[in-house]
């Protein structure tokens, strides 16, 4: 038998093609360090000496006299523990809640069988473009009894409209025979959800998952509306104090005045490392969970 030889076929392009090439990649590599130089700019200034942040000028393109310093001041703060564990409460209950509540709302309106699927669907997107505002949504909290409670920064938002219709969407393009066979074998709506739906759709509830769980770490201002006690703030909300109002209770004054700038960048550095943690491990789902779930059905 003839040796079939594999060759390497080599692309010619034209010159308007080159040109083409040449340009996206210096605009991708603009945009590349347009969000790369700020990042390491925080990075490297929380890693750098107090004295020298202070008197520096500019980008940090590397730690001046590398220290841990900047961050035992930050830790000292007993406030930045209770966030942290504030907000991982929120987080874990609050992203639980909302895929739970998404999963339920996408598979209801995913199924063509129910009669007025096409008007609850247009009433929930009506949600999307037409909100009630602060002052009443504040007002329904607070007749709700959920004023300085953690329940605050949960239940007010438990649902969000694009994600529910992104997870619909990706339900309706299940074929209809899998959930038909299951029913006539006897499985219930919430067999076919969690048993057959859920794991054909995974890639889109991995994306869902990151976008609750991202929006619950980042949110702070229902947090400022809502909550009184300072025991109940979450870690986006201490880290807003530190950056603006530049005080900790676990700090002294004379510490303060030298290193608030580094401060701030160790501040950041421990509030945004681990969600950031996070985007490996869901990574794979992410472009295709996005591609699934953004085709009209």
């Amino acid at each position: 038998m003839a040796k079939i030889q594999n060759k390497a076929v080599k692309v010619r392009y034209t010159t308007g093609e080159q040109v083409l090439h040449a340009v996206i990649v210096v605009l991708c590599t603009l945009l590349s360090l347009g969000v790369l130089l700020p990042i390491l700019n925080i990075l490297f200034g929380a890693f750098s000496d107090p004295y020298e942040v202070m008197k520096h000028s500019g980008l940090f393109l590397y730690p001046v006299k590398a220290t841990f310093y900047n961050f035992g001041l930050v830790f000292r703060n007993h406030s930045i523990f209770t966030g942290y564990l504030n907000t991982i409460f929120v987080v874990v209950v609050g992203t639980t809640l909302n895929v739970l509540l998404s999963l339920i709302g996408a598979y209801v309106l995913s199924r063509k069988g129910p009669m007025l699927v096409k008007f609850f669907t247009m009433m929930i997107v009506f949600t999307m473009y037409f909100q009630g505002g602060t002052i009443p949504t504040y007002l329904v909290v607070e007749g709700l009894g959920l004023i300085n409670t953690r329940w605050s920064l949960i239940l007010p938002g438990a649902i969000s409209t694009f994600n529910m219709i992104v997870m619909r969407t990706a339900m309706s393009q299940v074929p209809d025979s899998l959930p038909e066979s299951a029913m006539i074998d006897g499985a219930s709506h919430t067999q076919i959800l969690f048993r057959i739906m859920t794991p054909l759709c995974k890639a889109t509830v991995a994306v869902i998952v990151l976008y609750y769980a991202v929006a619950h770490w980042n949110s702070w201002f229902p947090a400022f509306l809502y909550l009184r006690d300072k025991s109940k703030y979450p870690l986006q909300l201490v880290l807003r104090q530190i950056l603006f109002e530049e005080e900790t209770n676990s700090m002294a004054a004379e510490s303060l005045a030298l290193s608030s700038e580094a401060v701030k960048y160790a501040t950041i550095v421990v509030a945004t490392v681990p969600i950031l943690l996070i985007y490996p491990f869901l990574q794979k789902y992410f472009v295709k969970g996005v591609m699934v779930g953004a085709v009209k059905g």
